[in-house]
């Protein structure tokens, strides 16, 4: 028997293959399909199924194109209605899988249809247990996901509480538990960079297993929920519903435009220029009204959160070499509509003679320099509202990169703003979005308060939450 893990880091997500005596499993597939078969190829052994946690909100499944290649028959679990052929398995039934069995453990609560699958090895032991979002390391799924009628989050948080309290629970603790997403996910708010452990180290140690009632697990799960990604209702659909096949979209967005055409093509389709260069890069010289995403960073969710439309037509501006990576970590998040990329990269437009902006960067230092020429001048600091009260530049204002549009009010166009994060990459993505919308006087810092609070530019500990 194998069992292997295949994680990916920016999207903080795990996915899984079995396999036992040439047959195998896939649960939790991201959207491209070709890694999972070459494993199989490999192995000489061939995909049965592929087992689905639930509707996930925040990736697009590759679960109906590799049921379509390979012939799997997709397995999901209780209260789980699709608009394609999948088979919906009843709590407690089994699937052989070459010489060991999964278990369906019915665990709502996330989401209504979540579904845990426990695998028992040739000898009949419960040897690990496939959470998707129901148990995380260190935590467990949102309940406020799946808010349908009268059910609130309160109701689903109750739910998980039973889930956990009779399925999970009273298994043995060596079982190992391999759950959906790590830290870095917006499915849950306390994960562990750790993506493995036994449960019986999370029984011990999992705040939301140690709770002693089902009173106290709900007001310790929903205290400090922040807003779900914007994104999420519509991945969760897609998932629920389908998506055009992802070799149609990779050979759509994978077209090489010249300059000429690039820009002929984003005026004719009104496509958003998105931009996935490291930030210092994009500093230096840029597409008028590009955006910076860079691909360095948490790209997919912050595409997911930043561009509120899947279907908005995307012209691409990336590195040489890595246009077709971005059409795929577009699509990973269900963003299928990439028109193609600029040949050649930034260098062939600048080249061609065609107008090009900048964004002023400066040095911490550079930027302590003139603070202390000017203790009023505004800074405004991007980074999460939890971040901010943690520590701040003294007298500067907080406006979180996800809800920026909404403050634009609140940031003055007529003398320089000076715009930071932690590290540099959501300043830069911030101001991308300020000189698109017409913010000529935007100065990145470069380093974000990491390296301001190397210079002596005074830091406010410890403060209540603004926005």
């Amino acid at each position: 028997m194998i069992i292997e893990q295949l994680y990916t880091g920016c999207l903080a997500q795990g996915a899984y293959y079995i396999e036992s005596k040439g047959e195998a499993a896939i649960i939790d597939p991201l959207r491209e399909t070709s890694p999972y078969i070459r494993k199989t190829e490999k192995a000489g052994a061939k995909i049965k199924y592929v087992f689905e946690t639930h509707f996930h909100a925040d990736f697009v499944s590759g679960h109906v194109d590799l049921a379509k290649k390979t012939g799997a028959t997709i397995v999901y679990g209780p209260n789980a209605n699709t608009s394609y052929e999948a088979y919906h398995a009843k709590d407690g039934e089994t699937f052989t899988l070459g010489d060991v069995t999964i278990k369906v453990l019915h665990t709502p609560g996330h989401t209504q249809e979540s579904t845990t699958y426990l695998l028992i090895d040739e000898t009949g032991k419960d040897r690990a247990i496939f959470t998707g979002d129901t148990l995380f390391i260190g935590d467990v799924g949102r309940p406020d996901l799946a808010i349908k009628g009268d059910l609130t989050e309160y109701d689903l948080a109750g739910m998980l509480y039973d889930s956990l309290q009779t399925k999970i629970m009273p298994l043995a603790d060596d079982v190992i538990v391999y759950p959906a997403h790590g830290a870095g996910s917006a499915c849950g708010k306390n994960m562990s960079k750790e993506t493995t452990d036994t449960l019986g180290n999370q029984k011990r140690f999992n705040y939301a297993l140690r709770a002693k009632s089902k009173e106290e697990f709900v007001e310790k799960v929903l205290d400090g929920l922040t807003a779900a990604p914007a994104y999420f209702a519509e991945n969760a659909r897609l998932n629920k519903e389908g998506y055009e096949p992802i070799d149609r979209v990779m050979k759509r967005g994978s077209q090489a435009l010249s300059p000429d055409a690039f820009e002929t093509a984003v005026n004719e389709t009104s496509a958003l220029i998105l931009d996935v260069r490291e930030a210092a890069d994009f500093a230096k010289g840029f597409i008028p009204n590009s955006i910076n995403i860079g691909l360095n960073g948490q790209f997919a969710p912050w595409v997911g959160a930043l561009i509120p439309e899947l279907t908005q037509p995307i012209a691409l501006v990336a590195p040489e070499g890595q246009e077709s990576e971005t059409v795929l970590r577009l699509a990973r998040v269900g963003y299928d509509h990439c028109i193609g990329f600029l040949a050649g990269g930034f260098s062939a437009w600048a080249k061609s003679g065609k107008e090009v902006d900048t964004v002023e960067s400066i040095t911490a230092e550079e930027f302590a320099s003139r603070w202390q020429q000017n203790h009023t001048i505004p800074v405004v600091d991007v980074r999460k509202p939890a971040e901010f009260a943690g520590e701040h530049v003294e007298g500067a204002e907080n406006l979180s990169l996800d809800n920026l549009n909404d403050h634009m009010a609140e940031i003055s166009r007529n003398e320089p703003v000076y715009v930071h994060c932690a590290g540099g990459y959501r300043s830069m993505v911030a101001n991308s979005i300020l000189k698109a919308r017409g913010f000529d006087n935007v100065v990145n810092v470069e380093g974000g308060l990491a390296a301001i609070k190397k210079t002596g530019v005074p830091i406010v500990v410890d403060t209540p939450v603004s926005h």
